[in-house]
């Protein structure tokens, strides 16, 4: 089927990003939240990353021009009816997201793709509560969108080839990479990632090392970009406990308990960059390890 329009449900980190990449390769886009002030922030948001695009010699005004004016926004889930394809960016809480989809498709064209960026939950689950199973499926990108090859492209087990067929050539059209993933637990990226971030929380609860050994040794060690504990802070802690509760509630293997020490941080509304601390304290000029 033909895509020509995207509506994007959730105007946060990855919704936006969503958004700006989307708009980027051409197609219209509807940008939708609760909150008017999230909108604005979120086209602020787009607004500086095309700019820093621009600075870099990626794009030129002309084209930052004409992706802004492909983006409208609206606090009113309905008007997204009309969309070709629907991804839904909102907060990864499946109770959330079922509200969501249950206030959305009755307004849906009938030939409307129904999708998810979920980064952990059963696309089959999700599925089987919309009028659409076999027009549904997993749309999950990696953070930062712009920045960010890869998409994951999860089937449900009702999820047909026509679907998946027109979720690959978004992904071709965007310029990035999918990967095809099996709908179990977290998929692939987070059922590799998260559980190695969980370890190194374990790590540092169990006194092995601090948040800057811990980091550099991995850093250093295993020349990752980025440590582990600094990544959990830029990922979100609340997400990352999200995601290995899926994990331990989805595969019921202990390997998969989350660390006291994450709940705890998460209890604490420590969740990383986003509140200004985690495992950093990002409140100064200069991140400051809290442990």
């Amino acid at each position: 089927m033909e895509i020509s329009r995207i509506g994007v449900i959730g105007a946060g980190q990855m919704g936006n990003g969503i958004a700006h990449v989307c708009a980027v390769s051409g197609y219209e886009v509807v940008l939708t939240d609760v909150s008017q002030d999230a909108l604005d922030k979120a086209l602020s948001q787009i607004d500086r990353n095309l700019a820093r695009q621009v600075s870099r010699g990626k794009l030129d005004e002309a084209t930052k021009a004409e992706a802004q004016k492909r983006i409208s926004t609206t606090l009113s889930l309905p008007e997204l009816g009309q969309a070709d394809l629907v991804i839904e960016a909102a907060t990864e809480r499946e109770t959330v997201k079922d509200s969501i989809f249950k206030e959305l498709v009755p307004h849906l064209k009938p030939d409307t793709i129904l999708t998810s960026n979920t980064s952990s939950i059963s696309i089959t689950r999700l599925a089987s509560r919309t009028d659409r199973p076999e027009k549904f499926m997993g749309f999950h990108f990696m953070n930062p969108v712009p920045v960010m090859q890869l998409v994951e492209l999860i089937r449900g087990i009702a999820t047909d080839e026509e679907t998946y067929k027109a979720c690959l050539g978004v992904v071709e059209r965007l310029g990035k990479t999918a990967s095809s993933a099996e709908d179990f637990p977290a998929f692939i990226v987070n059922r590799v990632l998260v559980p190695m971030i969980n370890e190194a929380v374990y790590v540092l609860y169990e006194g092995v090392g601090n948040v800057k050994s811990i980091d550099e040794a991995m850093k250093l060690g295993a020349n990752h970009p980025m440590g582990p504990l600094e990544l959990a802070d830029f990922i979100g802690l609340d997400t990352c406990l999200a995601i290995m509760n899926v994990l331990h509630d989805g595969l019921a293997d202990t390997k998969y308990r989350p660390c006291p020490l994450l709940t705890k941080y998460v209890e604490a509304g420590w969740l990383g960059r986003k509140t200004g601390r985690g495992f950093y304290d990002y409140r100064g000029e200069a991140p400051v390890p809290t442990r």
